[in-house]
Order: structure tokens, then sequence, then C-alpha cells
């Protein structure tokens, strides 16, 4: 059992009847009243949202888990394969688990999150950003700077995302797989 004190981001807690990941939290402190926490749940089996608060010093039933890392193979239908690294051993993982699988390249090193209980797999977390090539976009207009002019930019793993008008086909850009926009470009 952990209290409110200790909800941070990632953390996995039991919660009416189902394991749900904390995905954002804010302690606030009222001028008036008991301090809460805001918290924004995913659910681990059928990836629903839900906000909830809780009461500060509230009990909450955390699950134990473990952080793996694995190599993503290939994608077959729904289903993505991933090894680990230490001993080879392979396991397949559904589409439902993986956050930002647009941004899922062959040969990246995600991180899994197990239950240490039933070795049951919870989520797939992606690094936090990856870096990509363009395979497709359409040239800068020249004369269109203005102000910051961004152009549609296809990646080698089908994801889209706005790029300055200064990347072209071949680059290679970082990209926060979080919020899936563009970071920086990457000098070859």
């Amino acid at each position: 059992m952990i209290t409110t004190s200790d909800i941070r981001k990632g953390l996995c807690i039991r919660y009416s009847n189902d394991i749900y990941k904390i995905i954002e939290f804010l302690h606030v402190k009222p001028g008036k009243g008991p301090a809460f926490v805001r918290t924004k749940l995913k659910s681990v089996s059928t990836g629903k949202v839900v906000d909830n608060t809780f009461t500060a010093g509230h009990k909450i039933d955390d699950v134990r888990v473990e952080n793996r890392k694995y190599q993503f193979l290939y994608k077959d239908g729904e289903t993505y394969h991933f090894m680990n690294s230490d001993d080879y051993n392979q396991i397949e993982v559904d589409k439902s688990q993986i956050e930002s699988d647009i941004f899922l390249k062959e040969g990246l090193i995600v991180t899994i999150i197990v239950n240490a209980d039933d070795s049951n797999i919870l989520s797939v977390e992606m690094p936090q950003n990856v870096v990509l090539e363009v395979i497709s976009s359409e040239p800068g207009v020249k004369g269109n700077t203005a102000t910051n002019a961004t152009k549609n930019a296809k990646l080698e793993t089908g994801a889209e995302i706005n790029v300055p008008l200064f990347i072209n086909e071949g680059d290679k850009v970082k990209v926060d797989t979080e919020k899936g926009v563009y970071l920086e470009r990457i000098k070859q």
C-alpha cells in the first residue's frame, strides 16, 4: 500500500477492479479545504483513460512491476514481436498495449512493463525520442518563412509529422514519441 504522496508518472495501481497506469498527476493544495491529487489513469487492459481525484493521504493499492528491455523485431497484423536482449526469448504483444506504435522501428529497444506477480505484460513504453528518416516531404517554398513555417513529412515507419521547411527527403529527424512532434534534425 502506498499513499498519494508516492504517486508518480508511470506508477501502476489497482483501482476499481482493474490495473491502471498513472499518465498524469497534479498535487493541489487549495487555500481552503484539504489537499488532493488529480490524476489521469489509463487502464492497462482496455486502454480507457479516466480522471480521478484522490484526497491527500488516501491509501492506494500499488502493483509490483518489473521493467524489462526488449528489442522490437517485426509486426504481424495487430501483433508485435519483441526479443529480450539478455536471454533471446521472444514475446508477442498486442497493439493495444503499445503507446505511440506509429514510431516503432525494427531494432528499437523499448521497455516492457510486466506484472511481477503473474508475469502478465502491462504495457510497452517507447523511448522518450527516436531518430527516423524522412521518406517523403514536399519541397519548402522559398519566401514562406515569415513565421515558423512547417510542412508535412512522412517518416520511415509510416508516421506523418510537421517539420520545418528546411527538412528534405533522406534527412534523419529526432521525434518526441509522447507528443509526436519534431525535435531536431540529426547531422549525418
